[in-house]
């Protein structure tokens, strides 16, 4: 039988509070669990449920310290939520990068006009920057990247136990940052193909107001340049497809290398 007095002892009654509080850091920032309305009831219940599976485990192999203090005990949770939130904030990158990248074409495109709620970042943001939005959670979903986010949940434990012993070191953040900067690029990356088509294509437009100026060239190019955006985002669809799961299955395992 289990002795009920040691399963709900202090110790490790805070141990599972600090488990549940490094996989609500991961939710709060990582890819579908905190761009998507899922219910917090729904997340909570998901949480401790992974908790509970990973409990046992954490329990034998970290040698935990029951902090003495209410101090002490804020320190550590702050600590779990902020490895939690990092590990989400860095599979995120690419979300962000492919929302910035798409909205740079969009805006030369002529589409700033058109907002729409956008849930994967929460704010407004142009309707085909949402199609693609919906494109990078599907190629997430696809690629089992949500297994890889509790791999490397599942290896924090290790690399970074619970308590005292472990600080975080200038490799990891600098690794963190390095990450981060990825995001500029990769967001270059996304727009330039159809940013540059666009360009030129103003250009050209340029040079044909010069040479007819009695042509109403303001009402031509903007149906003209948002039937050339559409029409390139559909023959690109595909490429950046292939370019985004690259690029996850390229984070994810940075990801599990820092974690």
């Amino acid at each position: 039988m289990f002795n009920l007095d040691v399963l709900f002892s202090t110790a490790n009654i805070i141990l599972f509070i600090a488990i549940i509080t490094r996989i609500s850091g991961l939710f709060a920032s990582a890819p579908l669990f905190s761009t998507y309305p899922i219910p917090i009831q729904a997340k909570a219940w998901l949480a401790a449920l992974i908790a509970f599976i990973l409990f046992p485990i954490v329990q034998y192999n970290t040698h935990f310290a029951v902090p003495t203090n209410v101090p002490m005990l804020t320190i550590i949770l702050f600590k779990e939520f902020l490895i939690g939130y990092a590990m989400g904030f860095c599979a995120n990158i690419i979300f962000v990068g492919v929302e910035l990248g798409v909205n740079m074409f969009a805006i030369q495109m002529g589409l700033s006009a058109s907002q729409a709620l956008n849930p994967a970042s929460g704010g407004v943001s142009p309707v085909i920057t949402r199609a693609y939005t919906f494109l990078a959670s599907m190629i997430f979903i696809a690629l089992g990247a949500h297994q890889w986010l509790f791999a490397a949940l599942y290896n924090s434990f290790k690399s970074m136990p619970i308590g005292y012993d472990y600080v975080f070191s200038p490799e990891i953040f600098n690794q963190i940052i390095t990450l981060t900067s990825q995001m500029f690029s990769i967001s270059l990356s996304i727009a330039l193909p159809i940013f540059g088509v666009l360009f030129i294509t103003d250009v050209l437009l340029g040079f044909t107001s010069k040479m007819m100026p009695q042509m109403n060239i303001f009402m031509v190019s903007m149906p003209l340049k948002i039937y050339l955006g559409l029409l390139l985002s559909l023959i690109f669809m595909r490429p950046m497809a292939e370019y985004i799961g690259v690029l996850l299955e390229r984070f994810l395992t940075q990801i599990t290398l820092v974690f």
